[in-house]
């Protein structure tokens, strides 16, 4: 047959071809990879199966058993689930046996809308933002140096932030992002997602914001994930604003990046407020769902001298007598009101 006759006949052939339906289950909520309270909703629905007519479909959370099974092609449920990460598995089988399935993974949590009051400003996806800076941390020792760039994967968001660090003697690279001014916010939630890549060395991970005050002061919301004291450590101004002494404090909560799973999102929440003074209380910081109440309050304000400024610090401490780490933000969001 001729090359021309050939590709004619062809393509009359697939026109008049019925496309047999293959698998597909649909779940329309939860989004996959979202956070999600407890109960929440569960929609999802299956017409076809690997050609087949669907007859029946079920749900099971994690690794357990079927939880409800359902005559048709839709499943309508709420669901129960504790805090932390789940995967919910829908499936659909065919009248003759064919089966199908589809996951959402989630993460049930506190969520930032039960910590963040009603009319809340916030900063998202400040991830995004090209000015961030990255310099030594001179309050530890040994030497680091780093940078960060934006990515496309592994993210959740399509647009990460890379952070890229090497140290020796334990240094810690600081990565700073000035975002804006706000004298007058007394309440902040700092909300992100972090993922530590495999072979990383860190032994803290320090998430800060500071803020100058309507009197010029500037007050230091420092939390980190300590993994020399396994706590949530948070900053403490011992001296005064004008001759201060800035001090790390163990909280009673536990928290250590180096059992934080590689290679995996974890999803990081913390509150803290301030009065007029810059008297800090550190309420809570959340990993993954789990609530850490720390709930101390502290003197944290500064005679810097700096104008009028809303600062993040995203700061990687090695472990070692060198190495590297590879660190990335994702949905970077800072509310206030």
């Amino acid at each position: 047959m001729h090359l021309f006759t050939k590709l004619s006949f062809i393509s009359s052939l697939l026109a008049t071809m019925t496309i047999p339906a293959m698998a597909g289950v649909s779940v329309s909520s939860p989004g996959n990879n979202t956070d999600v309270s407890s109960p929440f909703t569960l929609s999802a629905d299956a017409s076809m199966c690997s050609s087949q007519p669907v007859v029946t479909m079920a749900y099971s959370l994690d690794s357990g058993g079927d939880i409800a099974i359902v005559t048709g092609t839709v499943v309508q449920r709420q669901v129960t689930a504790g805090s932390g990460g789940h995967t919910v598995h829908v499936k659909a089988w065919g009248n003759k046996g064919a089966v199908c399935v589809t996951d959402a993974v989630v993460t049930v949590t506190a969520g930032s809308s039960a910590m963040v009051a009603s009319g809340a400003t916030s900063v998202s996806n400040m991830q995004t933002f090209s000015n961030w800076k990255a310099e030594h941390d001179g309050g530890t020792p040994g030497i680091s140096s780093g940078n960060s760039t934006m990515v496309g994967s592994p993210s959740r968001s399509g647009n990460t932030r890379r952070f890229s660090s090497t140290f020796t003697n334990n240094g810690g690279e600081r990565f700073s992002l000035l975002f804006g001014d706000d004298a007058s916010a007394h309440n902040f939630v700092y909300d992100a997602w972090v993922y530590i890549a495999a072979g990383s060395a860190v032994v803290n991970l320090e998430m800060d914001l500071n803020q100058v005050m309507a009197n010029g002061q500037t007050v230091i919301f420092g939390v980190q994930c300590d993994g020399w004291s396994n706590t949530w450590d948070f900053t403490v101004n011992k001296g005064s604003p004008t001759n201060p002494s800035v001090q790390w404090a163990h909280s009673g909560a536990y928290c250590n990046p180096r059992n934080w799973g590689t290679n995996a999102w974890h999803h990081v929440q913390i509150s803290y407020a301030r009065n007029d003074s810059g008297v800090v209380t550190y309420k809570a910081a959340v990993l993954d769902g789990k609530v850490s109440s720390i709930n101390a309050t502290v003197p944290s304000a500064y005679a810097l001298g700096w104008a009028p400024v809303l600062l993040t610090n995203f700061q990687v401490d090695g472990i070692g007598a060198s190495g590297g780490s590879v660190v990335y933000l994702d949905n970077l969001t800072l509310y206030r009101w």
